[in-house]
Parts: C-alpha cells; sequence; structure tokens
C-alpha cells in the first residue's frame, strides 16, 4: 500500500513509485500566464468544429436539411403553408402547431444528433425559411374530410392514421390505401370506421329514430348529399317536442358524414368564434337554437352556399389570414319560427315524433348500437352516393327550386331508389316558410294586409303607417322608421313569395321626391312539383311580372 505523499496546490496527493514526478509539479516551465495557449478563437479541429476544419452547421440549417430529406412544402389555396411526408400518407401538415411540423423536427432533430436539442430560435429560422420554399409552388387544394377528383369522383377521408380514404366513382366506391387529393386534419375530427357492404344499414339506422318514413329518407338523402363537396347543402334542421331524441339524432348524422369528438355545439357568442368552429369541421351541428340573431342567420346562409373571413395576420401591421369554406350544417330546434326569411329557405326540416316510454333506450345503449351499426350504416350511403353519381349528369327539373343543386340530388336519389324526396323536400319547404312568416308579427300583417287588398303600393313610411302591430304593442323587432321598415319588407320577400305574394322595390314615384315604392301582389303559390325528365325553361327562370302602370298609382305619391 503507498503511503507516500505529496501536496499538490495544497492537497495530499498519492505518490506513484513506479513514477515518482507524477503527477508533475503544477506551474512548471511557464513563466507567464496562459503562455504555451494556442491564441484565442482560432479553429481547432475536433469539439464544434468539423474534421476538415470548417465550422460546423448550424442547428436551423441541420432542421431545413432534415425537413427536406422527408417533406415537400405546397402551399394551400387560402395562403397557408403545409408540409407533405414523401413517404406516407397524403396528408398536409401544418408547419407550426401542437400536430405540425415544426414538433416533428424537434423530435427528429434530437434522435438524429445523440439527444442534441434545437433551440427554439433555430426552430423559428428553420419554419420561416420552409414557409419560404412553400410559397415557390403554386397553390394546391386542400381538403378538409371531403374532396373531389378532376374526373369528378368523391373522395372522403378515413381520418384514420394511415391516411386511408373512401374514392367514390359512378356506380362504385373503394377503400384506398392512399388518398388521390390531399387532405388536412383537425383536432375535432375523429377517425371513421371501415365501411362494409350489408343490405340493410339503412333500415338498421332508421331503427334507432323515432321519425317516419317520408322524414328518415329524406335524412338519409341528405347525408349521402353531405359528401359532394361542390354544392350549397341545406341545413338538416331536427323539429319537435321535448324528448323527441333532436339532439342525439343530429349528433348520429354528423359523426356518420364527419365524426367529432364534439360533434354538437354551442351556439357561438360572434362571428370570429363561429369561423374558428367551421375551419375545423367539414360538417357541425348547433345544437337547442331557440332564437337566431341576425348575424348569425346571415353568417349560417353564407356557410351553406360559401363564406370566406379575413382578419389581420397575428403579430403583423398588414398582412391577413383567409377562412374560406363551405359547410355542412345542422341544428336543432323546437320552434321553426325563429328562422328568418333568407335562412328558412336553406333548411331542411325533419319532424321527429315523442318517443313512447316503452320504447326508449337509454344513452348507453343507443350508443352501443348506433357504434355496431354504423360501418354498415356508411356502407349503404356510400352505395347511395355512387348510384346518384351515375345517374346525376343526366337529372334535369322543369323549374329550379331555391337549393336548385340540393334538389337534382334529391331527384337523383328518387331515381336510383324509387323515393318521393323531392316532392317531400319542396312541400316542407313551404310549410317552413309558413311557419317562420307566422313567426314574425310585422310579416303576418303585411301579409294580412295584401290578402285583403290584393295589390298594396305606395312608400316604406306609408306601410309602417298603415300597418297596425297585433294588440296594439309593437313587438320589440318592428321595425321603428321607413328605412328599417323597407329592409325588413326586403328580407321578408323570400318567405312572402312562398305563399304567393311578391314584392317589387324598383319602382319610384314621378313626383320630385322619387321615393321608392314598395308594389306587393297577391298571387297564386308557387308550384313546388319538379321533374327528372324533362329539360329546364329557362325562360320561365327570367321572366317577371310586368311592372303596375305607374298611371295608376294614388295620386298622394305624385
Amino acid at each position: 500500500m503507498n503511503t507516500d505523499i505529496q501536496h499538490v496546490n495544497g492537497h495530499p496527493r498519492p505518490i506513484d513509485p513506479a513514477n515518482p514526478t507524477w503527477p508533475p509539479p503544477v506551474n512548471i516551465d511557464r513563466p507567464g500566464v496562459n503562455t504555451g495557449r494556442p491564441t484565442v478563437n482560432t479553429r481547432r479541429s475536433g469539439g464544434k468544429s468539423g474534421d476538415d476544419g470548417g465550422k460546423k452547421p448550424s442547428a436551423a440549417t441541420r432542421l431545413v436539411s432534415l425537413a427536406r430529406e422527408r417533406y415537400t412544402f405546397v402551399m394551400s389555396t387560402d395562403a397557408r403553408p403545409y408540409a407533405v411526408a414523401i413517404d406516407g400518407p397524403n396528408l398536409a401538415l401544418p408547419l407550426r402547431g401542437k400536430a405540425g411540423v415544426r414538433q416533428r423536427l424537434a423530435r427528429l432533430y434530437a434522435d438524429t444528433f445523440d439527444g442534441d436539442v434545437a433551440s427554439q430560435s433555430a426552430l423559428a429560422d428553420a419554419m420561416t425559411v420552409l414557409e419560404g420554399i412553400a410559397e415557390d409552388n403554386d397553390p394546391v387544394p386542400v381538403h378538409l374530410r371531403v374532396g373531389s377528383t378532376p374526373d369528378g369522383r368523391v373522395v372522403v377521408d378515413l381520418g384514420t392514421a394511415d391516411g386511408r380514404a373512401v374514392v367514390v366513382s359512378a356506380g362504385r366506391w373503394e377503400v384506398v390505401d392512399r388518398a388521390p387529393v390531399l387532405f388536412r386534419r383537425s383536432g375535432a375530427m375523429a377517425p371513421m370506421p371501415v365501411p362494409v357492404r350489408t343490405p340493410d344499414g339503412l333500415a338498421r339506422f332508421h331503427s334507432m329514430l323515432n321519425m317516419d318514413e317520408s322524414a328518415f329518407r329524406q335524412m338519409a338523402a341528405w347525408m349521402a348529399a353531405a359528401w359532394l363537396p361542390d354544392i350549397p347543402h341545406p341545413i338538416l334542421t331536427c323539429k319537435g317536442e321535448q324528448g323527441t331524441g333532436k339532439s342525439m339524432t343530429a349528433q348520429m348524422a354528423i359523426n356518420l358524414i364527419d365524426p367529432s369528438p364534439a360533434a354538437r355545439r354551442s351556439q357561438p357568442r360572434d362571428e370570429k368564434a363561429w369561423s374558428r368552429q367551421a375551419f375545423t369541421s367539414w360538417a357541425l351541428c348547433l345544437d337547442n337554437i331557440s332564437t337566431i340573431p341576425r348575424w348569425l342567420s346571415d353568417t349560417l346562409c353564407k356557410a351553406v352556399t360559401g363564406d370566406g373571413v379575413v382578419d389581420r395576420a397575428l403579430f403583423t401591421d398588414d398582412d391577413v389570414v383567409v377562412l374560406s369554406f363551405r359547410r355542412v350544417l345542422a341544428m336543432t330546434t323546437i320552434d321553426a319560427g325563429a328562422l328568418a326569411g333568407d335562412l328558412a329557405e336553406r333548411v331542411l326540416m325533419v319532424e321527429l315524433q315523442l318517443i313512447d316510454g316503452n320504447r326508449r333506450r337509454s344513452e348507453e345503449e343507443l350508443d352501443a348500437a348506433f357504434a355496431d351499426a354504423r360501418p354498415a350504416v356508411l356502407g349503404a350511403l356510400l352505395d347511395l352516393l355512387a348510384g346518384v353519381l351515375e345517374v346525376l349528369p343526366s337529372v334535369r327539373l322543369d323549374s329550379m327550386p331555391r337549393m336548385a343543386d340540393f334538389a337534382r340530388v334529391l331527384s337523383a336519389v328518387d331515381q336510383v331508389t324509387g323515393w318521393q324526396t323531392l316532392p317531400d323536400y319542396l312541400a316542407a319547404s313551404s310549410n317552413v316558410a309558413s311557419d317562420a312568416l307566422e313567426g314574425d308579427p310585422f310579416g303576418s300583417a303585411v301579409a294580412a294586409l295584401v290578402e285583403q287588398a290584393g295589390t298594396w303600393t305606395g312608400t316604406a313610411a306609408q306601410l309602417l303607417e298603415q300597418l297596425q302591430p297585433p294588440g296594439g304593442v309593437r313587438p320589440l323587432d318592428w321595425p321603428k322608421d321607413a328605412t328599417r321598415a323597407g329592409g325588413k319588407v326586403k328580407r321578408l320577400a323570400p318567405l312572402l313569395r312562398s305563399i304567393g305574394i311578391t314584392v317589387d322595390d324598383t319602382q319610384r314615384s314621378r313626383d320630385r321626391t322619387r321615393h321608392k315604392l314598395l308594389i306587393l301582389t297577391r298571387t297564386d303559390p308557387e308550384d313546388t312539383s319538379a321533374s327528372a325528365l324533362s329539360e329546364p325553361d329557362q325562360a320561365s327562370l327570367w321572366l317577371e311580372e310586368p311592372p303596375p302602370d305607374l298611371d295608376d298609382l294614388p295620386p298622394e305619391l305624385y
């Protein structure tokens, strides 16, 4: 055992008998401080320098290199950059965000470089470079849940991790491993089960609902049409008393089309909140709607036909972001009188019947039955859509109702199945308009005035003066002045037309004031019959009733 001790820097150190001078004396042969050390900041081999003496690539450079090896970068038509895996599903991944490429690159960097962690600034620099790469390419369409190919096939994203999709063409459908169009995903999406072909899929679904055959067939046609991405879809409106299962029916319909952890949503508080909800889902349901403010009514109408919201980009003064979308919507309500005139023309109303106590099932039992039937129901709806795509190009209507594209789809459904969904839908639409008009006191007063007079002509101020509110007390939504009265009549025009009252506001008085005139005329209600076999009469779509002779106007208007 070594007992010899040498003191080094004030600490005892054992002496190696084989090498008594070890450890060497401290600072021997060092006449000055730091002499003998290489010049400060000179390049050294090893460490953070390359083997060739060059500077090591920065973390941001390495991140960009890793990304370009594994992804291609595209810009969507709404100016959003995305990454698409070269050897993976045909999915558009956002560059930033929780499920974006930034997070994946951070983990890949740590795995590649022995646990080294990329800094936030390096990741931010890399994302900026990748966004620039995406801008070099022409914009491409990026779809959410549903898309279409240039040759007219419909593609439905199953939402699974492997990127499988259903491709529907005329007369057939199939499940493919890689979607032929580019899809994006959102946190509001859930995967769909793989559909199966069975003869009783729709019958199994109908057995879970308490609605008559006519209402169910209209809803089934609506669900098949919901996968057509390029047409407006009426808002499926489930109406009924409390306890009729409205919410559960709407939820099951939405979860068949576009499953979501939150298929039912509360009424949004403003337009921005609504646009954020709509941007993340292809189909969604607004539950328990009792009153609809004007801004929401207008917003829902635009979402049916196609809407866009432009807002300032975060942390910028002059850059903007665009949210553009057309959505498939459902809602539940007790009273159709809450619908405004233009919104009432864009709904498909299905009424649910009261559930008998001996037929009522628990929600847990109904969820289990629905989960078991979903693959078969999906297969049946895809069969229906494939049949529609086969006959739709030859469908012609005698007259074009408000939702003309959807009416053509219903006519195609009737050809494929032998149902009567189109006549039933047109008849139900007339009833919805009548109910909505009855729910508007001012509209009801206008209708009563024209029914009594046959034709009424005058200014908005004269109309407001002549109409008397029910009970002599003006409701809160009664127009307060002539300007609001004229606008109200214009908004009520679709509902008035459905009961046979036309509104013409294109004429003006001949006196010096040139007041705008309202000409309200009672006519026969519109014919709601439609045929799928005859060519449309284009002249009937554009010819209007000739305006009345201005010489016959009351003298007080001159």
